[in-house]
């Protein structure tokens, strides 16, 4: 039987991930050469390439991407014990892995985290943005603890835990046709052309799907890649927008921009938190999840 150490595995996904063993090496402080020479035996002790090596860097070959997959589940598996094995420390230790959506990240979670680190600062916080889609897959795949998403997305197959409410409203220049409306429908929004996220957002493809029901599309006149860049592309008058009421609100008087409901049933929306089996995640996971929920109350 073939044993591999745990550094050439963490080399090996270091060199998959940046497709060059000079960026690898340089994240691992440890010298190229050396790199190169724990691939080149860890390919011989498999017995099958590894890596197609180019000019400009390397990629995986089939046989690579199965090691990939298995190499980062061993390393979770490693951190995931050494989390574990930090509970027995003296108060509440550790590193949690979260993705969350943007609307999470915009509205509510930074001051969530922001308390909760304050008071376990021996918590180590790795958070990143993705759609929810992707949030979900990541969970699926044991690549993040927690994922916070959209929760019309289906997560059957995992649990899942009410975090937040929001709505959507519609966000217009000054001077507007629909300023000063009480409400307005998604079928007259359709009429104006719209700023939308950017390509892979789940809010749109959702606007693209509700179009749909109406028989129409949507008019994306520009994309943006934030809801601070939404907001400024709307008060320049390039479009009006949908965004979550905390993305909105607390912006309109200073972006200058009037906030309309949205009347639709859907515009009131649920944010989840999802993890694969909550009895089974680290300690600090589960008393993170107790604090970010708990703060719906205050």
């Amino acid at each position: 039987m073939v044993r591999h150490d745990l550094l050439t595995l963490q080399l090996f996904t270091a060199v998959a991930e940046c497709g060059n063993i000079a960026q690898a090496s340089a994240l691992h402080n440890i010298a190229a050469s050396a790199v190169s020479k724990r691939i080149a035996d860890l390919e011989y002790g498999m017995g099958v390439p590894l890596l197609y090596r180019r000019h400009r860097g390397v990629a995986l070959t089939p046989a690579g991407e199965v090691l990939l997959r298995h190499a980062r589940a061993i390393t979770h598996m490693t951190e995931r014990m050494s989390a574990d094995m930090s509970e027995f420390a003296s108060g509440v230790r550790g590193h949690v892995r979260i993705a969350a959506n943007i609307s999470a990240i915009a509205q509510f979670l930074p001051d969530d985290l922001a308390s909760f680190v304050n008071a376990n600062p021996d918590v180590r916080i790795e958070l990143r943005e993705e759609n929810s889609d992707t949030i979900l897959a990541l969970v699926r795949d044991g690549l993040v603890d927690l994922g916070i998403y959209n929760g019309v997305m289906p997560a059957d197959d995992l649990e899942t835990l009410s975090y937040r409410r929001d709505r959507l409203v519609v966000i217009v220049p000054c001077g507007h046709p629909l300023e000063g409306a009480e409400a307005v429908a998604f079928a007259r929004v359709l009429d104006h052309d719209l700023v939308g996220l950017q390509t892979g957002s789940s809010l749109q493809a959702m606007f693209r799907a509700k179009a749909a029901e109406h028989g129409r599309s949507i008019r994306v006149r520009v994309e943006a890649m934030s809801f601070d860049g939404v907001r400024r592309m709307v008060r320049a008058g390039l479009g009006i927008a949908i965004l979550p009421d905390g993305a909105a609100l607390p912006y309109a008087e200073t972006s200058r921009l009037s906030v309309v409901p949205l009347a639709e049933p859907w515009a009131a929306r649920e944010i989840r938190i999802a993890a694969r089996e909550m009895s089974s995640l680290p300690k600090v996971v589960r008393v993170l999840i107790d604090h970010v929920r708990g703060q719906r109350a205050e």
